[in-house]
């Protein structure tokens, strides 16, 4: 029996991806009343693009719920360095997640987590049950690959992905999927503002972590690294562990959800006629183009 396909998309993801491309030619698409809605309608066309070609049974759309979780709390400095989103991106967060309800997608966040550990925890509930294929442009999903469980990074477009499968992954890393957590407690990472230990780079990380194991495994082993490293590394030993706590996606979020409440049905035609009426007439003439 074929196990049914659930489509996980990182809606925060797309929703900025779709609003810079835009915004960067000064492209807003306001609405009627002035308020801008590109980031949500290149959301939308993104999503039921990859329906039609991902072909999923099942869909899920997790997002962040506001700046601060549980990561603030461990580290003040996490994601300190962020600039607020433009004001042309405000109201379209709301609206991002109305249309999608409209539509009939499934809506998920939980305030003090980030879309990542909401994603991580539908991949436990769900891996034994379902394909999973994860839309996402954040790298920190590797560690979340396993044998039913794909990541299709963004690349060009609506249609072009990059690939990960488990294997992939293994075979360009040399390392488990779970592992890349240790490597990013080592490397840190600078556009969520935490430093894992100073000076040692992606390339080191990676090979300290292929060479022994986790950060137990690198520490057990001090004494028979290069002076340099062995210095940076116990000097930084308290970041690291919290690089690592920062790094790793929590998998045992509580997902109040049935799996076939993520079923998706045929859109009747009128939904689009709805949709176009609320402004959203880029939405309705892409979805008109795909099922017709």
């Amino acid at each position: 029996m074929t196990k049914p396909h659930l489509l996980i998309i990182d809606g925060m993801a797309l929703l900025f991806r779709s609003f810079f491309a835009s915004a960067a030619m000064n492209q807003f698409i306001r609405l009627d009343d002035g308020t801008p809605s590109n980031g949500v309608q290149g959301f939308v066309r993104h999503v039921l693009t990859a329906q039609n070609l991902m072909k999923p049974t099942h869909l899920a759309v997790c997002w962040d719920m506001g700046a601060h979780t549980f990561r603030n709390d461990l580290y003040e400095g996490y994601k300190a360095n962020r600039p607020a989103p433009p004001e042309e991106m405000l109201p379209q967060f709301d609206m991002a997640k109305e249309v999608s309800a409209m539509i009939g997608w499934q809506n998920f966040g939980t305030a003090g987590l980030e879309a990542d550990d909401l994603i991580g925890s539908m991949i436990e509930k769900w891996k034994d049950e379902a394909q999973i294929t994860v839309i996402s442009g954040d790298k920190d999903l590797l560690q979340l690959l396993n044998p039913s469980t794909t990541i299709a990074f963004t690349k060009k477009g609506y249609t072009e992905y990059d690939v990960y499968t488990e294997s992939r992954f293994i075979e360009e890393y040399g390392i488990l999927p779970k592992q890349f957590a240790e490597v990013k407690a080592f490397m840190g990472d600078s556009s969520d503002g935490y430093p894992g230990v100073k000076g040692i780079g992606p390339k080191t990380a990676l090979q300290l972590i292929q060479s022994h194991g986790s950060i137990d495994g690198v520490l057990a082993a001090l004494p028979t690294l290069k002076p340099g490293q062995r210095i940076k590394i116990s000097e930084n030993e308290q970041m690291l562990r919290l690089s690592h706590q920062l790094a790793t996606i929590d998998c045992s979020a509580s997902i109040e959800c049935d799996f076939e409440a993520l079923r998706l049905t045929d859109y009747m035609p009128d939904l689009f006629e709805l949709i176009e009426q609320r402004g959203y007439r880029l939405i309705a003439k892409h979805a008109r183009a795909i099922y017709r």
